[in-house]
């Protein structure tokens, strides 16, 4: 899909602040520092409209980016780092839960995990819960490009299997330094969450 208008709408941390047009939401979860916002600014062809950080649990609201006035990225806290409080982590896990549960615009959810690594814990219970409750989902691999290409498959196997995956989960090796898996991505994405008209015509 060609993108030619993505703006950030807001930070929110309820339901009373989210966007009320019903556009298509496809949220993305994932641990912090797993390349979430460097997915969403590579999607969208923009360097830092989704801000990067070097400091892990800097997101701690649900991030509403709205692309082609079609759908809406969602980007969720980054969970599983220690330095987050208990109490925080509580706080925001509640605020998932409830959006997971009753949001209904969501469409998908984007799973990000590291390439390089297996799922951590916080991962698989992460994909245990999503596959609980039914929602849709595909694992984005991302930071391929830091693994040589003869290890990509090893590593997706143990992803594969950590996970729980099958062959009718969509899975997408991502790469936000060479565009790797956009296309592949953007194909899943659309699948989901727009008409075939949507799709050809994204100024529509």
């Amino acid at each position: 899909m060609k993108v030619t208008q993505a703006e950030f709408i807001i930070s929110a941390v309820g339901p009373d602040q989210y966007p009320d047009d019903a556009l298509p939401e496809i949220a993305l979860a994932g641990r912090s520092n797993v390349g979430k916002s460097s997915l969403i600014n590579r999607m969208i062809n923009r360097k830092n409209l989704a801000r990067t950080s070097s400091q892990p649990g800097k997101t701690q609201c649900l991030n509403y980016y709205r692309i082609n006035d079609l759908m809406y990225f969602v980007d969720f806290p980054g969970y599983g780092y220690a330095k987050v409080s208990k109490t925080q982590r509580q706080a925001w896990g509640k605020m998932i839960e409830r959006y997971l549960l009753e949001r209904d615009p969501l469409q998908l959810v984007l799973q990000v995990v590291d390439l390089r690594h297996p799922p951590s814990k916080d991962d698989i219970m992460m994909r245990e819960w999503l596959i609980h409750y039914d929602i849709p989902t595909c694992v984005v691999m991302t930071k391929a490009d830091k693994l040589p290409k003869s290890q990509w498959q090893k590593h997706m196997k143990v992803i594969r299997n950590d996970l729980q995956l099958t062959s009718s989960n969509p899975m997408v090796m991502f790469s936000s330094e060479l565009g790797l898996g956009k296309d592949e991505l953007w194909e899943v994405i659309s699948r989901y969450a727009l008409t075939t008209d949507e799709v050809g015509n994204p100024q529509s």
